[in-house]
């Protein structure tokens, strides 16, 4: 029997390529949109998106004979992973596809704002010279406190390593988990040492809006924080009071509580937040580059090849 896999979203071809050596067809369409798979997905086992729209119950009731989900990417948050299992449909990610992006992107956001680059690129544009006021920070001798240590903690753990840093690590779900490049403790020694923050958690119900201020009250030094997870972990308005208090000395967000326009220039606190200076934004890019575009899919091509025997 013809075995079928709706791709629904951008992926290196290589993914589709491994799964037609599985004896799948695919169809494969980007602009699909979730109307147009509610109206075919019933034909087919496997369905491959990336954040195109939320898997939900509707989704996969309009899908019975699906096995599994694909997510070529690392967060699940728009798969209803528990009503899946109910189904007894697998869900694969990727996140050991784009997890040296991430840590890279987390280096490069950290070093441009304690050395203040784009401001003092943009003073130099504009004819003025001013070192006093770009002065910066060097990262040696500095504690960064990383919340999640999975595969995005750990890549950015590792590319810490030759910076002379000490790297401390907090995972509620996971202990023992100590290596050459991060030492585990509590949230505790986190709040208590960190110099810099920098965040690798998923989007779930317990972490949804846990950065807000009383989370960021706690923190005994003025730190510069990261968030390069999902944008809904952490109140933009919180982080935003943290500057102006000087708990928090400088911010790089990948990723925001409201992504894209025109609803992003909606929000209340979108103009303090692109007239800061001590702000960096980038468009939820981090895991998103040429290279991680290929990684992702092989990750997925192996998982399915690796589904196959299962199933």
């Amino acid at each position: 029997m013809q075995k079928k896999i709706l791709i629904v979203d951008d992926l290196h071809p290589a993914f589709a390529q491994a799964a037609e050596k599985l004896g799948y067809t695919c169809t494969i369409d980007a602009s699909f949109t979730r109307e147009k798979t509610l109206s075919i997905i019933t034909d087919y086992e496997g369905l491959a998106i990336r954040t195109k729209f939320q898997v939900d119950k509707e989704i996969i009731d309009a899908a019975p004979k699906l096995r599994f989900i694909a997510r070529a990417g690392a967060g699940m948050d728009n798969i209803d992973e528990e009503y899946a299992d109910k189904r007894s449909i697998i869900c694969i990610n990727a996140p050991e596809g784009n997890s040296d992006a991430v840590g890279e992107h987390a280096i490069g956001l950290l070093l441009s704002l304690m050395n203040n680059f784009r401001r003092a690129d943009m003073e130099i544009r504009n004819g003025k010279w001013d070192r006093e006021g770009n002065r910066g920070y060097e990262l040696k001798g500095k504690t960064v406190g990383i919340i999640g240590y999975g595969h995005m903690g750990q890549s950015f753990a590792q590319k810490l390593s030759g910076f002379g840093v000490e790297v401390i690590a907090y995972d509620k779900y996971k202990t023992g988990f100590s290596d050459r490049f991060a030492r585990e403790v509590s949230m505790e020694e986190i709040v208590k040492l960190s110099d810099v923050l920098s965040f690798h958690i998923p989007l779930t119900a317990e972490t949804k809006g846990m950065v807000d201020d009383e989370y960021l009250f706690h923190f005994r030094k003025p730190i510069f924080l990261l968030n390069t997870a999902r944008g809904e972990i952490a109140k933009v308005q919180a982080i935003l009071n943290g500057l102006k208090s000087g708990k928090i000395l400088g911010a790089g967000l990948d990723v925001l509580e409201t992504e894209k326009f025109p609803a992003l220039a909606e929000q209340s606190w979108f103009n303090e937040l692109k007239n800061s200076g001590r702000v960096l934004l980038t468009p939820h890019v981090a895991g998103w580059t040429f290279d991680s575009y290929r990684k992702i899919s092989e990750v997925l091509a192996e998982k399915l090849k690796n589904l196959e025997f299962k199933i």
